[in-house]
């Protein structure tokens, strides 16, 4: 982990890079890899396209992150990992907020120590594309 997922609304598709906004995000989450490993990264982008946003006017927009994270971090972890990650989305989405209603929002939540199942060869090809 993390898991991310980004939903944006619709109407910011002709004016969003949705591959770098997920480059940006998950670099941001990624850091250094010393709390969240890259191999565990999983990043989804999804247009939502029906939504009510405050006033209803077509123009409003939005960009909203979860993140699903391990058990067992320390909440200054989290906080700053969540701090970190809602910066970089600021920074890259600010000459779309100096253009348009927008609102950006992010949540960082952890998932359950018990009921949280993986498996996968990641790190094999990773270590392999390295080499």
């Amino acid at each position: 982990m993390p898991h991310i997922w980004i939903e944006y609304s619709n109407n910011l598709r002709p004016r969003l890079d949705v591959p770098q906004l997920m480059r940006t995000v998950q670099d941001s989450a990624i850091d250094d890899g010393s709390v969240f490993p890259l191999a565990g990264a999983r990043t989804r982008a999804i247009a939502i396209e029906d939504y009510l946003i405050v006033d209803g006017h077509p123009d409003n927009t939005f960009i909203h992150v979860t993140i699903k994270i391990g058990h067992g971090r320390d909440a200054a972890e989290k906080q700053r990992a969540a701090e970190r990650v809602f910066a970089a989305l600021r920074a890259y989405t600010a000459p779309l907020m100096a253009l348009l209603p927008l609102g950006l929002s992010l949540q960082l939540e952890e998932a359950d120590p018990v009921l949280n199942l993986k498996h996968n060869n990641y790190r094999q090809y990773l270590q392999a594309r390295q080499a």
